[in-house]
C-alpha cells in the first residue's frame, strides 16, 4: 500500500485545509505587517527630523550665525512636537577640501592660502517610540538629522 492511500484513508475529506493554512500563516503575516507599519513610522520620523535640521541650515544661510533662531527654525519646521536642536547649533572656521569640511583656527589658512570660512552645524533630534517593542527591528530610540552650511 502506497502512502498516499493510507493518507487519503486517513483524511478522506479535504475541507478546512486552506482555515488551518491559513490560521498557521496568519501569525507571520500580522508580524511582517506590524514590522512595515513600524518601520514606516520610523522612515518618516526620520524624515522630519533630517529636515528639520536643513530647516536650520536654511535658516543659517539667508540670516548669517543667529544661534537662537537657527533653533527656533529646526523646532518649527515640521508639525512633529518631540524634535529639538539638540545638540545646539555650532559656528565653526573650516576649509573645504575633498574629504569634506576640515574644521581649523579662523587664524589659520587654507591650502592655496585662502582664508577659512565660516560653518554652521545644525543638529536636530526626536525620540522615537516604538508601536510594538517585541520586533526586534533596529531602529534607534533617538533619530538625528545633521546639517552644515556656509555662513556669513
Amino acid at each position: 500500500m502506497r502512502i498516499g492511500g493510507i493518507l487519503r484513508r486517513l483524511a478522506p475529506g479535504s475541507g478546512g485545509t486552506a482555515a488551518i493554512e491559513f490560521g498557521i500563516i496568519a501569525p507571520v503575516l500580522v508580524i511582517v505587517l506590524f514590522g512595515l507599519v513600524e518601520l514606516s513610522f520610523a522612515v518618516r520620523q526620520a524624515m522630519q527630523v533630517q529636515d528639520a535640521a536643513e530647516a536650520g541650515a536654511v535658516y543659517a544661510g539667508k540670516h548669517g550665525w543667529d544661534a537662537a533662531g537657527i533653533v527656533n527654525a529646526v523646532v518649527s519646521a515640521t508639525d512633529a512636537a518631540d524634535v529639538t536642536a539638540d545638540p545646539p547649533p555650532v559656528e565653526f572656521c573650516g576649509c573645504p577640501g575633498a574629504g569634506g569640511i576640515a574644521t581649523v583656527a579662523c587664524t589659520d589658512t587654507c591650502i592655496g592660502g585662502s582664508d577659512p570660512s565660516h560653518y554652521a552645524r545644525i543638529s536636530a533630534s526626536m525620540p522615537h517610540t516604538p508601536i510594538l517593542t517585541g520586533l526586534g527591528l533596529p531602529i534607534p530610540a533617538v533619530l538625528t538629522g545633521h546639517a552644515v552650511v556656509r555662513v556669513q
